[in-house]
Order: C-alpha cells, then sequence, then structure tokens
C-alpha cells in the first residue's frame, strides 16, 4: 500500500466504523436496559452500563405478562400463514404474467407498480369497509387476507422476473413429451426459482411480523392482537413506560428475526450464485417492465 494512499483508507474506515456504531449502538441500548431496574432507566444521566444488573424483566415477562406470548402466538401464525399464501400465488401469478403475454399485460404491471405509490394509511378506510361486509374484521383470517393483498404487488412483480429468467425451451420440451402445464410449472419450472421463492417468502414473513397499521385497524380483541398491536396498547402507557420490560419484549420479539439472519447467511455463504441471480433478473426484469408500464401510461 502505498503512503499517500494511507490517509484515503484511514478516512474510509473511520466513516464505516462511525456508521457501524450508529447501526449497533442502538441495539445495544436495548439489550443494556433490559438488564437494568425501572428506575435506573429513568435516571436522568443515563448509564451506559447496568449499574446492578437484574434479569427480573425477564422473569415477570415469563411468570407474570403471558398475554406478551399470545401476541407472539398470533404474530407467527399470521406472518407464516401470509407468507405461505403470498407465495403460492405469487408463483401463479408471476408466471402467468411472465408467460401470458396480452395487450394489456402493460396495463397490469402499471397497476401493480401504481400500487406501491401510496401509503398504506391511504387504503385503512376503504379496506375496513370491506372487512366489515366480509364480516373479517376482529379475525385473523380477515387480517392474514388484508396483509397478504398488501404483498401481493410487489412479490408477483418480484416472481415475474425470476421465471423470465428460466428458457421456455424446457417447458416446449416437455410439452412435447406430453406434460401439461400444471405439471411443467411445478415439476420442471418451480424447482428452478426456489431462490424466488425464498425472497418472496422471507420478505412477506419479515413485512408482516412488523406489521402495526394493519393489525392496530382490523383487530379490536386483546387475545388476536398480534405483537406490534398488542405490546403497544397494553404496555405503553400514557403518562409512564416500564422502560425496562419494553426492552425486554423488544429483544425476545427478535429472536425469530436472529436466526432467520444466522439460516440465512449460513444459507448464501453455502449458496453465492443466490445474489447474482437475484440481481440479475430482479435489475433487468423490472426495467424492462417498467418501461412496458410507462409505454402504456
Amino acid at each position: 500500500m502505498k503512503k499517500r494512499d494511507l490517509p484515503v483508507n484511514v478516512l474510509k474506515y473511520a466513516i464505516l466504523i462511525l456508521i457501524l456504531f450508529f447501526l449497533l449502538f442502538p441495539l445495544y441500548w436495548v439489550l443494556v436496559t433490559s438488564f437494568k431496574t425501572n428506575m435506573e432507566a429513568y435516571m436522568a444521566t443515563p448509564t451506559f452500563f447496568p449499574a446492578s444488573p437484574t434479569f427480573q424483566s425477564y422473569v415477570n415477562l415469563f411468570t407474570k405478562n403471558n398475554d406478551f406470548f399470545t401476541y407472539y402466538k398470533n404474530n407467527f401464525i399470521v406472518s407464516g400463514a401470509t407468507a405461505l399464501i403470498t407465495t403460492c400465488l405469487a408463483i401463479l401469478s408471476g408466471y402467468a404474467l411472465s408467460r401470458f403475454h396480452f395487450r394489456w399485460n402493460g396495463w397490469v404491471m402499471a397497476a401493480l407498480l401504481s400500487s406501491q405509490m401510496f401509503p398504506v394509511v391511504s387504503r385503512m378506510i376503504s379496506l375496513y369497509g370491506l372487512m366489515n361486509k366480509m364480516h373479517l374484521i376482529n379475525t385473523l383470517t380477515g387480517l392474514v387476507f388484508a396483509l397478504t393483498a398488501a404483498m401481493l404487488p410487489f412479490t408477483v412483480m418480484l416472481m415475474a422476473s425470476f421465471f423470465d429468467g428460466v428458457p421456455k425451451a424446457l417447458e416446449e420440451a416437455a410439452y412435447v413429451d406430453g406434460a401439461g402445464r400444471l405439471k411443467v410449472l411445478w415439476r420442471i419450472v418451480v424447482p428452478l426459482v426456489k431462490p424466488g421463492m425464498l425472497a418472496v417468502g422471507i420478505y412477506a414473513f419479515l413485512m408482516t411480523w412488523d406489521d402495526y397499521l394493519h393489525a392496530i385497524t382490523l383487530i379490536q380483541t386483546d387475545s388476536l392482537r398480534t405483537m406490534s398491536a398488542g405490546v403497544a396498547l397494553r404496555y405503553l402507557g400514557e403518562l409512564s413506560y416500564d422502560w425496562s420490560l419494553i426492552n425486554t419484549i423488544s429483544i425476545v420479539g427478535t429472536v425469530p428475526m436472529l436466526l432467520l439472519f444466522f439460516f440465512f447467511t449460513s444459507f448464501f455463504s453455502d449458496n453465492p450464485e443466490f445474489f447474482e441471480h437475484f440481481f440479475k433478473n430482479v435489475n433487468g426484469e423490472f426495467a424492462s417492465h417498467r418501461t412496458e408500464s410507462a409505454n402504456v401510461i
């Protein structure tokens, strides 16, 4: 390394360390506060390490605040069901969008893209009215349907980009051998787009796991609430918070995300071609879809 490059490299590492600090410090603060007493958490002069570390908040969470685990269970049910349904529908819709080219394909893509331009809160009133007419208010089924509908526009476009990367010659060869459309889809095409299915499932699960607005709008019964809405309404008081308990809940609530992170870190390290395939499809095909939609508009 040349001496003249030293200041530049030092500056680069300093910036990276600063960014890393801003990213990790909130996580460190949540973890540390979960081991403090509530009185210490409220001190005007914050302490960066607990004066007397205690597990009392964790004990209280598992013994006295069992409602949290009801929210936790509901979160798993809603997130898992939404991810599964979204993935299945995205496979079928994405395949149709990729393989069946009609004159209104551009309009379909324009509708999918335009649906992502509006904030979620803008459709809450109409969504509530629709769910009320279908008698799905205050049910986990209604919440799953609403979240699935919110996930579909992006996931359909994502799956279509993966299907576009599968050579049509493979399907044509199967048709010659007598295979039907569904058999070709599930036996030949779907195994080739597993990275896309994985990406769609992860996206739907993570977005649903953190959802607050749909849950707070469509669910009123406490025993049916998911984690974000339940914690906000039960543990965040109007005048004072139990900061130690809230941070403990935050730590326990992130455990599934950490497990997913470690699992997929291992997956990506063993399958480096995933990223190459993913970005090649998304960048190329999304650009062509946007052009097609722009021509329609």
